[in-house]
């Protein structure tokens, strides 16, 4: 037998609710296989900077908002560690910034990723982060990471993950 086509995984994560879910298939790939996982939160500090270029924000403002996502960021990183310690799987969680497309992958090179995951529904949410971005937005970061990545992306549609996790 041949060595194994998969060895690390990368799971993108921004809070919202596909995103997830494509951390808990992660998650079970991970167990079921004995895969490495890494978890990436990237705060998009290039949105933030275009705001605050067109002034729709302010200094002070965009600092605030800034520590305000770095926050939200680090709780859904605990949150997917969580999880995955529940499943008795150690995971890698990091938070990056930047543009997430471009961190994503750069992430996913580092790790040595086989595979990346990313969510696969339009969530009331965004794919970057905040409600303030529109949805096609959303489909065009993911675009971005399946077209310029390295490495084959998984984008997980599958809607009864939670019920998968639960039983696994």
């Amino acid at each position: 037998m041949g060595k194994p086509f998969l060895k690390k995984i990368l799971v993108a994560i921004n809070g919202t609710h596909s995103s997830v879910l494509a951390a808990m298939y992660g998650i079970i790939l991970a167990k079921q296989y004995q895969l490495k996982m890494k978890v990436v939160f990237v705060v998009d500090t290039a949105t933030i900077k275009y705001l605050a270029n067109f002034k729709f924000l302010v200094s002070d403002e965009k600092d605030a908002y800034k520590n305000d996502l770095k926050k939200d960021g680090q709780n859904y990183l605990d949150y997917v560690v969580n999880l995955a310690r529940t499943k008795g799987v150690k995971i890698e969680p990091e938070l990056r910034e930047g543009s997430v497309s471009s961190e994503v992958i750069t992430a996913a090179d580092e790790f040595g990723s086989d595979l990346i995951l990313v969510g696969g529904h339009n969530d009331p949410g965004s794919y970057i982060q905040g409600n303030q971005t529109k949805k096609s937005s959303a489909v065009t970061v993911r675009n971005e990471i399946v077209n310029y990545a390295h490495c084959p992306v998984l984008v997980v549609h599958k809607q009864d993950v939670e019920e998968l996790f639960k039983i696994s």
